[in-house]
């Protein structure tokens, strides 16, 4: 673990201080640690988010922090402060997904995984998500989270995969889900549960366009690796 210096906030000058320099400059001009210091509050805020970046070396690492994990990592980081920072990073996730363009053309699997990267990246928990498409393969509405858990075909509820896309009257489907492991290489449940959605989706007549696995800053399409499509 690093070293560093903090001063307390009341004896740092009033224009030096994260929530003056926000005012004056906007959020937009302060570091990291000032906006954690922000959301941290009192006079060791500085220390407080200075230590929980050190421990988790970087966003993605204080990301990947669970509201105890995060309690527990720094003192002075209590559970209501940690409540607030994983609010404040889920609020910046859903953000990037409500700012994809409305009817986005997906014309290949890089298109996409550079939606759902930013916020599935970053997940700490297996999730399932789909994407609804119409006949001409642009988004309808915004990416939606199915449920939470591994993905096998034990727990895969079919139905939930396609309910909205028959609501919405879809004509094709995407499914992609994280490993938070960092490795995105599809399981042989990866690829069974895909050919079940396959024959799902041909019944239903509602193709499922691709499967994607998403890690961190990598991903791969089960349709573009040939596995489960034919």
């Amino acid at each position: 673990m690093s070293m560093f210096i903090y001063q307390p906030l009341d004896q740092l000058p009033e224009h030096d201080r994260p929530r003056a320099r926000a005012l004056r400059e906007g959020v937009s001009a302060c570091s990291t640690s000032e906006l954690l210091q922000i959301l941290i509050g009192g006079p060791y805020a500085e220390w407080a988010a200075r230590a929980l970046l050190d421990e988790c070396n970087d966003l993605r690492g204080l990301a990947g922090k669970s509201l105890i994990e995060m309690a527990d990592t720094v003192r002075g980081v209590g559970l209501a402060k940690a409540m607030q920072i994983k609010a404040s990073v889920e609020l910046g996730k859903r953000t990037v997904l409500s700012s994809a363009p409305l009817r986005a053309l997906i014309k290949t699997p890089a298109d996409i995984a550079q939606l759902l990267l930013p916020t599935m990246s970053l997940l700490d928990q297996e999730e399932v998500w789909t994407v609804l498409l119409d006949s001409r393969n642009r988004i309808i509405g915004t990416p939606t989270m199915l449920y939470r858990g591994c993905l096998n075909a034990a727990n895969m509820r079919v139905g939930e995969v396609f309910r909205e896309a028959i609501r919405h009257n879809c004509a094709s489907v995407i499914v992609a889900h994280n490993h938070p492991s960092g490795d995105p290489s599809p399981s042989a449940d990866d690829i069974l549960v895909t050919k079940e959605l396959i024959k799902a989706g041909k019944l239903l007549d509602c193709e499922l366009l691709d499967h994607m696995v998403i890690a961190h800053n990598s991903y791969v399409s089960l349709k573009e690796r040939g596995l489960a499509f034919e």
